[in-house]
């Protein structure tokens, strides 16, 4: 069983930057593709980021190309997700979601876990 924890989410200004932590333990973690996923106030969830196992790619939906990174260290379990240039609009709880066996994909339902979540707040 695969426990995600993400960490790193804050209030900062537009224009600023932040790195979200996504830790996981439990289960053999080069297994998995990570996807970062965010759902604001009312809205519904939407994929951001998906990143393969190691030695493959990472995709970003078009709102945030160009302004964020995702990166995996596999000797610390962790996937970072480096965002810059933030905007009010990325305001939203950001969860990491794992999924094993298969390829990265937007559509949430298909991911096996989860994290909590944590909150960024873009705003001056």
């Amino acid at each position: 069983q695969l426990q995600l924890v993400e960490s790193g989410g804050a209030l900062v200004l537009p224009g600023g930057s932040l790195r979200l932590s996504c830790a996981a333990s439990g289960a053999p973690f080069n297994y998995f593709v990570i996807g970062w996923f965010r759902q604001a106030s009312g809205g519904e969830r939407e994929a951001v980021s998906c990143i393969h196992r190691p030695g493959g790619s990472t995709t970003y939906e078009d709102s945030v190309k160009g302004r964020f990174t995702s990166s995996r260290d596999n000797d610390k379990n962790t996937v970072y997700l480096q965002m810059n240039s933030l905007k009010p609009s990325d305001t939203a709880v950001y969860y990491c979601a794992a999924r094993r066996y298969f390829d990265c994909s937007n559509n949430s339902k298909v991911y096996d876990y989860w994290g909590r979540g944590t909150q960024v707040t873009v705003s001056a």
